[in-house]
């Protein structure tokens, strides 16, 4: 199975005037195309750094981040343009949906998929509302929508410019247990259907079986991969 990202060595420290704070030691971790993973630990734990460094918002301070096989992070330096790697490559989804409230949700999504380069944006919007099921409510403002619903818009959102990887920081936590789980349950369809990897972060333990990989980070430090109840046979 193709890897989509590959990180090797991740450290990253913290300094606030005489105290220093190891977020990241030493993490490498490996996400393939077509997978769903959890990644999950307490608060403090580094979770929040990973996804980052993983989404070339912020680079860890030494190790390296390999895309699709090419080396685009090295010890904190830029071999590529991240920018560009971000708007063509990667879709997020975060707790908040964060949708712009004054466009309604199919706007949302297509303007997300003018920014990626995709074109006829209104027809391409119009679909991925409609492959995650809210093609009902694509008139609709984000006021309008349920969390559930407004999560829907946003992953539909983050699909825009065909990612190769999809980011998720605890998209689910203002979210009741079933439509947390159904929230889950489309990352995994993502994943399984349109080859994406997928990376959540997740304080929640009701659905672990939905993902095929769990990753658990404690202290800055990442555990082996184990196999969860997602996984495909």
């Amino acid at each position: 199975m193709a890897e989509a990202v590959r990180a090797v060595g991740l450290t990253k420290t913290y300094v606030t005037g005489t105290t220093s704070v190891v977020a990241l030691d030493d993490v490498s971790i490996t996400l393939a195309s077509g997978t769903v993973a959890a990644l999950l630990g307490p608060s403090g734990s580094g979770k929040s750094t990973l996804i980052k460094a993983l989404g070339f918002v912020s680079p860890a301070d030494r190790g390296e981040v390999l895309f699709e096989g090419r080396s685009v992070v090295k010890d904190g330096t830029a071999l590529a343009d991240l920018s560009e790697l971000r708007r063509r490559h990667l879709g997020f989804v975060f707790q908040k949906a964060n949708l712009t409230s004054f466009l309604t949700a199919r706007e949302n999504v297509e303007i997300a998929c003018e920014l990626g380069g995709k074109g006829d944006g209104r027809r391409r919007a119009r679909e991925l509302l409609a492959y995650l099921d809210v093609a009902g409510r694509e008139r609709s403002y984000p006021e309008m929508l349920s969390g559930g619903e407004q999560q829907r818009v946003a992953i539909a959102r983050a699909l825009a410019n065909e990612p190769s990887l999809i980011l998720a920081d605890e998209p689910t936590a203002a979210l009741d247990s079933v439509r947390s789980r159904t929230v889950m349950e489309l990352f995994r369809k993502v994943a399984h259907e349109r080859g994406a990897a997928v990376l959540v972060v997740t304080h929640d333990h009701r659905a672990l079986d939905v993902f095929d990989v769990l990753y658990e980070m404690e202290d800055g430090r990442i555990r082996p991969a184990t196999a969860a109840g997602g996984a495909r046979r």
